[in-house]
């Protein structure tokens, strides 16, 4: 009977993605310590960069985490003068988020953040479809 023998770390997906995101995350600080974000507060802008009007509900769904780990990202955003909340006219619970004027001017800075992560990466556009393909399917399969 054949002994069992576990994969090595090395071999285990979840540490591969774990490790990388670490090291992915590390790049994102050194290029946002400059805009006074982090990385979870860059991911809310890139989000309000895209579409505005948006709950905090919704801020939170696009992101895969719940509202209460997005709320204090939303509040530290606002205090920094880069977003507001308002009241829904239409659901007084609701927030809607919008970019301020400082909000707004701080999206050429996130683009050339995209851009010098891109650069780090050192990946071909094709090499970068894939990857985003394939985590893509991954992410849904685990949902």
């Amino acid at each position: 009977m054949a002994k069992f023998v576990p994969p090595t770390l090395e071999q285990h997906l979840c540490f591969s993605l774990y490790s990388t995101s670490l090291k992915m995350t590390q790049l994102y600080k050194s290029l946002l310590a400059p805009l006074n974000l982090t990385y979870p507060q860059y991911l809310v802008m890139v989000v309000l960069w895209q579409q505005q009007e948006l709950g905090v509900k919704d801020v939170a769904q696009r992101l895969q985490q719940d509202s209460g780990s997005v709320t204090p990202l939303i509040k530290r955003l606002e205090g920094e003068g880069l977003i507001s909340r308002t009241r829904d006219p239409r659901d007084e619970r609701n927030l809607i988020l919008n970019l301020t004027p400082a909000g707004e001017a701080m999206r050429e800075a996130g683009v050339r953040v995209s851009e010098a992560i891109a650069h780090g990466c050192s990946v071909s556009k094709p090499e970068y479809e894939r990857m985003m393909a394939d985590l893509e399917k991954l992410n849904k399969t685990l949902s």
